[in-house]
């Protein structure tokens, strides 16, 4: 246990990180509403620019983060955890401020720009920092742990908005976003990989090859060389799970409209999901995935996600998306397996790089998440 409570400090800002980020989920759809379209409950000038924003962070997240993981290894984990933690808490500082018109659309296009680069990296180097850190044996269980802080600051972070307006809900989380760039700088001790630690990053025969990296420091590392070619980012973009993110883009709009919800009854929602979520992972996956396997779970998963996007299109009384919202239990299933499913089909020098003669930590599962698969 000693090497995973030497992650306490990475915990605790991933923790602090996250529930800043979730807390204003809830809240979101009401500004934007207030600010688009004062005093009605139906806006389809607000669907159509956040799907428009969700469109333009997805595709530059699908290019940043490979980038990010090849800058991380030429400046360490904890600087470049510092660019996306510190850039989060600008657009969240203007909706503290005010929420007229003006100041929304400055957080929106601010948002964008700042989002294509911290949609998911700091999930991303998290992962990279634990796995210079912890052993390859103990690993799993790093992960787990890192899953499970994610996923308790997702139902903390939604249910204190609960209690909160939505002017203090904004400022709440701006404070606790500062608060997380500030306990990084202070507190979490930058990444050393320590050859000692057997990742499977690098097989026996590459080792010298790394050996050879080293010995040439004044030699510029080429981050853009390891990078996905377009080719292979269109591929895996077609193949990608695009209604997923279309469904999140629009959800909270159409209960607004279709059964007049707030942020109250969103932040009820999201904690429904996520605490069936999290029982789900911490208790169900490890019982069935031994015993019906990764493919059968994935079947599964996506079958309960299909009927949970069918539920919310067909609900007829205001019950129905809480009903739904209990599919959680079963449709996060989903992401664990194809992140399984993937890893066996590469070599064991490349699950957490993207090139097996260099040290890069971003896995290809983060590739899949960037390109829309369900978070």
């Amino acid at each position: 246990m000693g090497k995973l409570s030497g992650l306490r400090h990475l915990f605790m800002t991933l923790f602090l990180h996250n529930f800043a980020s979730f807390m204003v989920i809830p809240a979101i759809t009401d500004v934007t509403m207030a600010a688009l379209c004062p005093g009605r409950d139906e806006c389809s000038l607000a669907i159509y620019i956040s799907g428009f924003q969700q469109a333009i962070i997805g595709l530059g997240s699908f290019v940043m983060m490979p980038l990010v993981g090849n800058l991380s290894d030429k400046y360490g984990r904890k600087a470049l955890l510092t660019v996306p933690i510190t850039l989060t808490i600008f657009p969240l500082a203007i909706l503290a401020y005010s929420r007229t018109r003006s100041f929304f659309y400055a957080y929106y296009i601010l948002k964008i720009l700042t989002a294509m680069f911290c949609e998911g990296s700091v999930h991303c180097l998290s992962l990279a920092y634990v796995a210079d850190n912890v052993p390859e044996g103990r690993r799993a269980s790093a992960f787990g742990i890192l899953s499970g802080i994610g996923s308790c600051a997702f139902v903390c972070g939604t249910l204190s908005t609960r209690f909160l307006s939505t002017a203090s809900t904004f400022q709440v989380s701006t404070a606790m976003a500062m608060l997380s760039a500030v306990y990084m700088r202070v507190f979490l001790p930058d990444s050393i990989i320590n050859d000692n630690l057997s990742t499977p990053i690098i097989s026996e025969g590459k080792s010298d090859d790394v050996a050879n990296q080293n010995e040439e420091p004044g030699k510029k590392m080429q981050v853009f060389k390891t990078m996905p070619s377009m080719e292979d980012m269109l591929a895996l973009l077609k193949s990608s799970n695009l209604a997923d993110v279309g469904l999140h883009a629009s959800l909270l709009y159409y209960l607004k409209a279709r059964f007049h919800f707030n942020k109250d009854q969103f932040a009820d929602l999201m904690v429904i999901t996520g605490v069936a979520g999290t029982i789900s992972q911490l208790l169900l996956m490890p019982i069935l995935a031994p015993a019906l396997g990764e493919e059968r779970l994935l079947s599964v998963g996506l079958f309960f996600s299909s009927a949970h996007m069918i539920f919310y299109s067909i609900a007829w009384s205001f019950w129905v998306p809480y009903a739904a919202a209990m599919f959680s239990l079963f449709y996060v299933f989903s992401q664990p397996c194809i992140r399984s499913i993937v890893s066996k089909q590469i070599g064991p020098c490349e699950q957490l790089c993207s090139c097996p003669k260099e040290r890069h930590f971003i896995s290809p599962v983060s590739v899949l998440c960037a390109s829309g698969l369900p978070r």
